[in-house]
């Protein structure tokens, strides 16, 4: 079968192809840091609680050349000279890695300072997790209630009408489906409770006018 190109109109526009320079720009690349317990472990808390790679969050982070500039202009550096500080690897993409070194020479500004000021961005968002991680355990104890008062109600019905009768037939298919949910969000509260024990007020070192407005950029 022969297959012809469609001609393009006047009015169409032919696609953009990518280039290799920007191909390359997304390629993953390894680099180390020095930088807090603190701000490793709320990468990686924030990464597991929300379900997104460690490199995704990276990369937003430090792709945002607004806030990075800030950072680099405003920073405390006297506030991040007693910080303890270990070696941590990170995996994330070629064009992080270009903008992060680009705006610490342009500023003359440290590049382990610049990613952990720029990991403090995180705080607004670990703050709201732990309030709605809150609220879920509440749920999780009404729907335990409420599971067990269902429960009592399947075991009147099987006595009352038996266990074939539609309407138990029914209303155990219905405990069955609410008791699946109740063990997802378990799990998943669960998971949460990391969110939970982090403290926020030694991660807070150092934070940058304006971290606030972070606040579900990665929701």
């Amino acid at each position: 079968m022969e297959y012809r190109h469609k001609k393009t109109s006047k009015k169409e526009r032919p696609l953009p192809h990518p280039s290799a320079f920007d191909l390359r720009g997304r390629q993953s690349v390894r680099a180390t840091f020095k930088l807090s317990p603190m701000a490793i472990e709320a990468l990686s808390i924030v990464a597991a609680h929300l379900g997104i790679k460690q490199k995704s969050i990276f990369d937003h982070l430090m792709e945002d050349a607004r806030s990075l500039i800030h950072i680099a202009r405003e920073f405390d550096r006297i506030a991040l000279e007693d910080l303890e500080r270990v070696q941590k690897t990170f995996v994330l993409s070629r064009n992080t890695l270009q903008s992060l070194e680009k705006t610490a020479e342009q500023f003359d500004a440290p590049r382990d300072a610049l990613v952990e000021l720029s990991i403090q961005r995180l705080l607004p968002i670990i703050s709201k997790e732990r309030q709605k991680h809150a609220v879920r355990k509440e749920i999780l104890n009404d729907i335990s209630r409420f599971l067990n008062q269902g429960l009592e109600m399947l075991a009147k019905f099987e006595t009352d009408l038996g266990n074939e009768d539609p309407t138990t037939v029914q209303f155990s298919n219905a405990i069955k489906a609410l008791a699946g949910a109740q063990e997802a969000i378990r799990d998943f509260v669960n998971k949460g409770d990391l969110i939970e024990g982090f403290d926020l007020e030694q991660l807070a070192v150092g934070t940058m006018p304006g971290d606030e407005q972070m606040d579900n950029e990665l929701n």
